[in-house]
């Protein structure tokens, strides 16, 4: 069981985070960075998770500037709403959020190594922040809306991502030419439609998700340790 805690971003706007701990020493520490449902409960699943893996894991709570305490689910209005906010939150300001999750992080683990991880909206701010932000290790963006359209940016640090070929947010034609103009990133794609990993939506794939799981947590093993 995780708890709830209070970050400062650089720009003084607090925020809550999701902190979930391993019951040994921490192996490095993850980001977790979440859908345009919020901190709900499958993204402070996802952060258990990690954290039975031996990472720390913070997950920001990215609409607190607009609204606090954002828990939605996957019908089709909880999906307007998020869009919503999403689209009020911009780009900008949930960078400086995740860069406090990432100090907060770093404080805790010391010389230990801290990555991101994050899904659909989540996944395009994991990708901008390997790209626009220091102090990351290693990202796995899932299935990033809009990760193909910052193809020119350079990543800081090793990147794994996560796409699915019957993702109709995401083409597979962009995928492939952001896997050609970005060689230096490990780009999987899976037989399975967009949030595949998330097992509280329809279009969840128990094989895909298990697979995508694995390779990350392989790549997470070599990158933070």
């Amino acid at each position: 069981m995780g708890q709830t805690l209070e970050l400062t971003a650089t720009d003084g706007r607090s925020l809550s985070a999701y902190l979930a701990q391993p019951a040994g020493a921490a192996r490095g520490a993850l980001v977790v960075v979440q859908e345009i449902f919020g901190v709900n409960s499958h993204i402070r699943s996802v952060a258990d998770r990690w954290a039975a893996e031996g990472y720390i894991a913070l997950a920001p709570a990215l609409f607190d500037r607009q609204e606090k305490g954002v828990e939605l689910g996957y019908t089709e209005a909880d999906m307007q709403r998020g869009f919503g906010l999403m689209q009020a939150a911009g780009l900008e300001a949930p960078l400086l959020d995740i860069d406090a999750a990432r100090a907060e992080l770093q404080r805790r683990v010391g010389t230990g190594k801290v990555g991101i991880l994050g899904f659909c909206w989540g996944g395009l701010l994991s990708w901008l922040s390997a790209c626009k932000l220091s102090g990351f290790s290693a990202a796995v963006p899932y299935y990033g809306g809009g990760i193909p359209s910052h193809a020119h940016l350079v990543p800081r640090c090793p990147v794994l991502a996560h796409f699915g070929e019957r993702d109709h947010w995401i083409p597979s034609d962009s995928v492939s030419a952001f896997a050609a103009a970005r060689p230096e990133v490990t780009v999987h794609v899976y037989a399975a439609d967009h949030g595949f990993n998330c097992d509280q939506r329809g279009s969840f794939d128990a094989a895909a998700a298990q697979l995508a799981r694995e390779r990350s947590l392989a790549f997470l093993k070599q990158q933070l340790g």
